[in-house]
């Protein structure tokens, strides 16, 4: 079997067994809630040189989005298992970085059993292009704002224990992507690559639509906007922070605006597959590289070191 064939894993919620599925079968009903309502969670996972990097902390955030959205709590050693027979089945094909979604959902409406796998896919071609040349962005408010006095909204998204208001599902990395996509085919449209979100109500720069985004300034000083809220905390970049201080880059947490990312030596959007892409331009603006873009780098791929 060639590496452009997918490989699913099936594994049941409540400790059943693990399977490979046949890729060329299909495995969700007509009901699940995956297709019916966009009702579950995923975790996107790059697998680098035969292991899943950063393994824990997408553990971490996958038990907490399940929690959010009330389904049932993960097996984690069922996913670990999942995760490494497969990527043990990958690497037989090819050495190349991959990827590797987990997903797990409310389930068949019929039967109110919840439906989980995993897959490994190639990297496509944009990706590897956006890693090697950066990406032209445009800035955009989301369209929707996030009411971050609600109660619980902060402990939610930093995996805390208050509850948070019934509805609320900030923090939780949820299958209901539509408005990204949206965003990410508007910007594709207009000849650009991404889209980083900013509040227009303050101008604070938010998150990419599929990314975090990092600043590099001078002094060996990485800065990213403070997740929580209405920013979705990424393992990436929690990753980074942790490798970059004991490597003596100094790393905050702090509110950006535009003009933080305009005068920056450079500016990054960090995520699991595509790793380090670097902005080229942003809102028509060219970036330059600066002396130091290939030690930036290597260093948020040193972080994501494999477990």
């Amino acid at each position: 079997m060639d590496s452009s064939t997918p490989l699913i894993y099936i594994v049941e919620p409540y400790g059943g067994s693990i399977r490979r599925h046949n890729a060329a079968l299909p495995h969700i009903y007509w009901d699940d809630a995956a297709v019916t309502r966009g009702d579950g969670v995923f975790e996107t996972l790059l697998i680098r040189d035969g292991h899943p990097a950063n393994l824990q902390r997408h553990l971490d955030r996958f038990q907490s989005s399940a929690r959010l959205l009330e389904l049932p709590e993960p097996n984690v050693a069922d996913w670990i298992d999942a995760t490494r027979q497969a990527v043990e089945e990958w690497s037989q094909r090819t050495d190349a970085d991959a990827k590797c979604v987990w997903t797990y959902t409310r389930g068949r409406e019929s039967t109110g059993h919840p439906s989980a796998w995993l897959t490994i896919t190639p990297l496509g071609e944009t990706v590897l292009r956006q890693r090697r040349k950066g990406v032209k962005v445009m800035t955009s408010p989301r369209g929707f704002t996030i009411d971050t006095s609600l109660p619980g909204v902060e402990e939610a998204t930093e995996g805390g224990a208050p509850e948070p208001a019934p509805w609320l599902t900030v923090g939780a990395k949820t299958l209901n992507y539509a408005a990204n996509m949206a965003a990410l085919r508007y910007a594709c449209s207009q000849g650009l690559d991404d889209v980083i979100y900013v509040d227009p109500a303050t101008g604070r720069v938010l998150e990419g639509a599929t990314s975090t985004v990092i600043v590099a300034r001078p002094g060996r000083k990485l800065r990213t906007p403070t997740p929580g809220g209405d920013i979705l905390p990424g393992t990436t970049q929690a990753a980074l922070f942790e490798y970059a201080e004991e490597q003596g880059w100094r790393c905050k947490e702090k509110d950006m605006t535009v003009e933080s990312l305009l005068d920056a030596e450079s500016v990054w959007l960090v995520s699991s597959v595509r790793v380090a892409v670097r902005v080229t331009e942003l809102d028509g603006r060219v970036l330059p590289a600066p002396a130091n873009e290939d030690e930036v780098r290597e260093l948020i791929n040193a972080a994501l070191g494999a477990e």
